[in-house]
């Protein structure tokens, strides 16, 4: 959907913004520019929709050279969100966000229809927030009509500059939330600009990580932490990118272990012999179906009374994730329930448990298929746990 060839940015004084470069933005991708302040990730970003002119190479949207389209309609089909958003204080949040449609010749009826429909996407109730000013609304708030404006007239490119920096932490996760969950419904092609590499992990399909006007490496958020491109971008990515790295690795399958079960409706003795048998201390409890019901000790089953039933004995089950939750949250909610293992679920259906071994072979799986392109399941290495 965009294309950068050999794209370079001089201005009069001899100052070089950015020199050849030369990356593609699929259709449909989020792609983060993250970089420190003056590497020419802002200037990459604005020279799209020609707010900066680039003094050398060409950049293509949707296969047109934007040099030949007239600056203003260009700018009419490409959204944009700034971090201090630039809403009209004089407009109503939903004229607000009517806005590019209006200029585009939509009817009024059709705009506001749009906007309506917009600010519900972006949790804003139309009804409770459309009659409010920017000066009644919160900066959360103002940065989700932003973002709601700048996708009014469905356009296929969305530019966003340090959308969220200028929240507090709280609410900027709120809003990255917010945005993925958009974004997998609406697919836009993004560029975002951010300075946080955190933030450009979590969102972007795809990292440009810049050195000082050119990009250092282009890459999926995985391999820009599990294998960085030289000394700088291992340096900028952090000393804790394997940390960073379990926010971008899901669990799959073949990273679970398959603990003792039960079943919901066979007796307690049943149960406490066969985990003597097997040598476990604890069972999952599955239904008929194969859907978590809870767990059980051994220690109780044992001591339970004549006639007692699993389902009399089941505990709920705090900790559990579904499948293809990232790396991080599981470690997230092993820590909050104190538990050795996290149950992963596909809907309701059990499918085993991720452990503090597993995760950590999950990590080490990812980095070496990445790196080796492959898939996860075909990358074997000697094991802790089988040693």
């Amino acid at each position: 959907m965009i294309r950068f060839e050999e794209v370079g940015k001089r201005y009069p004084d001899g100052t070089v913004a950015v020199a050849g470069l030369s990356f593609e933005v699929g259709e449909g991708e989020l792609v983060t520019l993250v970089g420190p302040s003056g590497c020419g990730k802002t200037t990459t970003m604005m020279m799209v929709n020609r707010l900066i002119e680039p003094t050398s190479g060409r950049i293509l949207v949707d296969g047109e050279d934007i040099a030949s389209v007239d600056p203003v309609r260009l700018r009419r089909r490409i959204g944009y969100v700034i971090q201090q958003v630039g809403l009209f204080p004089h407009r109503t949040v939903l004229d607000n966000t009517a806005t590019v449609p209006a200029l585009l010749g939509w009817k009024k009826a059709r705009a506001r229809a749009r906007a309506r429909e917009l600010l519900d996407l972006v949790g804003l109730d139309p009804e409770v927030y459309g009659p409010r000013y920017p000066a009644q609304l919160s900066g959360g708030q103002r940065q989700r009509v932003g973002v709601a404006r700048a996708l009014a007239a469905d356009p296929p490119v969305l530019l966003m500059d340090e959308p969220f920096g200028a929240v507090d932490p709280v609410v900027r996760e709120q809003l990255q939330e917010e945005f993925l969950r958009m974004q997998s419904a609406v697919r836009k092609t993004v560029l975002l600009v951010t300075h946080d590499i955190e933030e450009a992990v979590r969102l972007g399909d795809r990292i440009a990580v810049y050195g000082e006007g050119r990009i250092e490496q282009y890459d999926t958020p995985g391999a820009v932490l599990g294998t960085p491109a030289n000394d700088y971008v291992a340096s900028f990515v952090g000393a804790d990118r394997g940390l960073k790295r379990l926010s971008v690795t899901a669990i799959e399958p073949s990273d679970l272990e398959q603990p003792p079960v039960a079943r919901l409706d066979e007796s307690a003795a049943r149960a406490a012999d066969r985990l003597r048998e097997e040598g476990g201390r604890w069972a999952v409890v599955l239904d008929s179906d194969g859907d978590l019901h809870g767990w059980i000790g051994i220690d109780e089953a044992a001591r339970a009374g004549e006639g007692s039933r699993v389902a009399d004995l089941a505990h709920r089950m705090g900790a559990w994730l579904p499948v293809g939750a990232p790396l991080k949250q599981a470690f997230s909610v092993m820590l909050q329930h104190d538990a050795g293992w996290v149950a992963v679920l596909d809907g309701a259906r059990f499918l085993g448990v991720l452990t503090p071994v597993k995760l950590h072979e999950a990590l080490r799986r990812s980095v070496d298929a990445e790196a080796r392109g492959v898939a996860r399941e075909d990358v074997r290495f000697d094991s802790v746990a089988e040693a």
